[in-house]
C-alpha cells in the first residue's frame, strides 16, 4: 500500500511531450496556454482524490472529526467586492449596470490580468478542473470549467455546481463560461485600473473569469451568480438572489433576505422540501436552483439550532476557515479566532429533505425578509406589485451591534434586490421582471419582519422565532391571504388583524410600541426618510407605479 503522505500522487497521467493529451488538455492549450507537458492536469476527480490531494499539498488542511474537510483561504476571508471589475466591451457595456457595483475594466487590462494568471498556473505541478452545470433547468442552464491550483477551490465548486453524469462529462464539449483560479498569486497593482493586489474581473465577450490575489473560495460562486444574472435575464428568466421551498401540494415559496434575517432558517421547513438556500431562477416553466450544493454560515453553529446543516457537514463536506482541536479534530463553532465568516460548502443531497432535481412550480408566496431594529416595520405585512418592486429594489434591514466591528447602535442597510453586489442590470430590470411574473402567476407577495416589536433593539426584544414560524404557517396554508387588513400609516402597507398562534397586539407596530406616541412617530418617520433618500439612487430609471409605493412622509 502506497503511504498516505506520498512526494506525489501514483495516479494519472505525468506530464509527458510522448503522452497521449485528452480533448480537455488540448482545449485548455488552445484557449489559454496552460502547458500540459509541464502540468498534469486532473479533472473532476473523485472526493476522495481531493481530499487526498488537499491533505498532501495544502498547507494546514486537516480532516474534522465529522469527516470534512477542512481548508484555509489565507488573508481573504470574504469577499473582495471593491476589487471586482466588469470588462467594458462592445457586446455588453450598453446593458451593464455600471457604477460602484460594477466598476469598469479595460479589455487590455483584463488580458494582462488574464496573462499573469496563465503565467501562473503554468508553474504548477499539478492544476485541477471540474467541468459542471449552473442550472438545473436544462433548457437553460450553462456549463462551467474552473480550472484551479488547489484541491480545495475544485472541492468548493464540485459541491457548488451541479456535478455532470459520466455521459454528460463524456460529451460536455465547449464550456460556455470559465474561470481561471490563480488566487494564490497577487495581481499587479500598478497596472491602470488596480486598487489592490486582488483582482476578480469577469469578461462577458471572452466567457471568462480571472482570480488574482484572493483565495476565498466564495469569489468563484458569487463569480458565476453575477454571469447568471446578466445571462438569464437576456434570455427572459429572472434571477434571484433566494432561497426557495416546496409544501406538500407543490406550492413553491421564494425568500429573500439580507444577512440575520432569517432566510436560511425559515427556508429550511422540515414540512417542506428545500430547492435551494440560496440563487435561483423563474422561468416560464417555474423556478429552478442554479446551484448543486449549499453554502452555509458557520459561527457559533449547533447541532440544536441547525440540525439539518450540521449533519450535512461530513465528508465530501469543506469546512472554511474554522479553529479545531488539535486533537480530537472536533470543531468549535463558536471560536472566530480566524473570521466570523466560517463556512461551510456541501452537496446539496446532504440536506435529507432536498427537492432533487432542484426544479418547482411557479411560485405561489413571494417573501421579503428583513430585521428591522427600529420596530416600526409590522411582524407581517401584504404588499401590492407595486411595493413589492419598491421593497424588493430597496432590500431593507438593519445591522445591530454585535454582528459586525463598529456596529454601537442599530444601522439602515439597503441592498439593491436583496444582492446589489451581484447584480448587472439596473435593479429595475430585475423588480419589472419579479412584478410581471407575479401578476401571471397570481403569486401573493409578503414583508416579514423578523427584527424588533414594541421598541428599538435597545429596549425592546426580538419577535419571537415561532411567532414568525406561525405567520409562515399560516401564509403557506392560504389562511392569511383570506383574513382581514388594516392600513399602516406611512407605508401604506396592508397589516392582518389576526394571525393564528400570534398575539394580536403585536401585529400593528404602533399598537405594540411600548414607549410614547410621539418617539413612535419620530422613529416612523426617520425609518421612512432612508427609504426616500436610498431610493435616490434608483429613481431616474425606476418605473412610475414603483415610484408611487414609495412611504408618505
Amino acid at each position: 500500500m502506497a503511504p498516505f503522505n506520498r512526494p506525489a500522487s501514483p495516479y494519472g497521467r505525468p506530464g509527458s511531450s510522448n503522452s497521449v493529451h485528452t480533448k480537455v488538455e488540448e482545449e485548455l492549450y488552445e484557449a489559454a496556454g496552460i502547458d500540459y507537458d509541464k502540468v498534469t492536469i486532473k479533472r473532476n476527480p473523485s472526493v476522495a482524490v481531493l481530499y487526498e490531494e488537499a491533505l498532501t499539498y495544502e498547507q494546514g488542511t486537516v480532516i474534522s472529526s465529522a469527516g470534512a474537510l477542512c481548508a484555509y483561504s489565507g488573508k481573504k476571508t470574504g469577499r473582495s467586492p471593491k476589487d471586482k471589475r466588469i470588462v467594458e466591451e462592445e457586446s455588453s457595456s450598453k446593458d451593464v449596470w455600471w457604477g460602484p457595483v460594477n466598476t469598469k475594466m479595460s479589455e487590455e487590462v483584463f488580458l494582462i490580468n488574464r496573462e499573469r494568471a496563465i503565467d501562473y498556473l503554468n508553474t504548477r505541478p499539478r492544476l485541477y478542473v471540474f467541468d459542471g452545470y449552473a442550472g438545473w433547468d436544462p433548457k437553460y442552464r450553462i456549463k462551467v470549467r474552473v480550472v484551479a491550483s488547489r484541491a480545495y477551490h475544485l472541492l468548493f465548486m464540485r459541491n457548488m455546481l451541479i456535478r455532470p453524469t459520466e455521459e454528460e462529462l463524456e460529451n460536455f464539449g465547449t464550456p460556455d463560461f470559465t474561470i481561471f483560479n490563480a488566487g494564490e498569486f497577487p495581481a499587479n497593482r500598478y497596472t491602470t485600473g488596480m486598487t489592490s493586489t486582488t483582482s476578480v474581473s469577469v469578461n462577458f465577450k471572452r466567457s471568462e473569469m480571472v482570480i488574482l490575489g484572493s483565495e476565498y473560495a466564495g469569489e468563484m460562486k458569487k463569480g458565476i451568480f453575477t454571469v447568471m444574472h446578466y445571462l438569464m435575464p437576456k434570455a427572459g428568466v429572472l434571477s434571484l438572489h433566494s432561497s426557495a421551498n416546496e409544501g406538500p401540494n407543490g406550492d413553491v415559496s421564494l425568500f429573500f433576505g439580507l444577512s440575520g434575517t432569517g432566510k436560511t432558517t425559515l427556508s429550511a421547513d422540515p414540512k417542506r422540501m428545500l430547492i435551494g438556500d440560496d440563487e435561483h431562477c423563474w422561468s416560464d416553466d417555474g423556478v429552478f436552483n442554479i446551484e448543486g450544493g449549499c453554502y452555509a454560515k458557520c459561527i457559533d453553529l449547533s447541532g440544536e439550532k441547525e440540525p439539518d446543516i450540521f449533519n450535512a457537514i461530513r465528508f465530501g463536506a469543506i469546512l472554511e476557515n474554522v479553529v479545531l482541536d488539535e486533537e480530537s479534530r472536533v470543531v468549535d463553532y463558536s471560536d472566530d479566532f480566524l473570521t466570523e465568516n466560517t463556512r461551510c460548502a456541501y452537496p446539496i443531497y446532504h440536506i435529507p429533505n432536498a427537492k432533487i432535481p432542484c426544479v418547482g412550480s411557479h411560485p405561489k408566496n413571494i417573501i421579503l425578509l428583513t430585521c428591522d431594529a427600529f420596530g416600526v416595520l409590522p411582524p407581517v405585512s401584504r404588499l401590492t406589485a407595486e411595493q413589492a418592486m419598491y421593497h424588493f429594489i430597496s432590500g431593507y434591514t438593519t445591522k445591530v451591534p454585535g454582528t459586525e466591528d463598529g456596529i454601537l447602535e442599530p444601522q439602515a442597510t439597503f441592498s439593491a434586490c436583496f444582492g446589489a453586489p451581484f447584480l448587472v442590470l439596473h435593479p429595475q430590470r430585475y423588480a419589472s421582471m419579479l412584478a410581471e411574473k407575479m401578476s401571471q402567476h397570481k403569486a401573493d407577495a409578503w414583508l416579514i419582519n423578523t427584527g424588533w416589536v414594541g421598541g428599538s433593539a435597545a429596549t425592546a426584544k426580538r419577535c419571537p422565532l415561532k411567532y414568525t414560524r406561525a405567520i409562515l404557517d399560516s401564509i403557506h396554508s392560504g389562511e392569511l391571504a383570506k383574513g382581514n387588513f388594516e392600513k399602516f400609516e406611512v407605508f401604506g402597507l396592508d397589516i392582518p388583524t389576526a394571525v393564528s398562534g400570534v398575539p394580536s397586539e403585536l401585529l400593528h407596530p404602533r399598537k405594540a410600541w411600548q414607549g410614547t406616541p410621539a418617539e413612535f412617530d419620530s422613529s416612523l418617520k426617520s425609518v421612512a426618510q432612508m427609504f426616500v433618500s436610498n431610493f435616490e439612487t434608483y429613481k431616474s430609471e425606476a418605473a412610475p407605479e414603483t415610484l408611487a409605493a414609495a412611504p408618505k412622509i
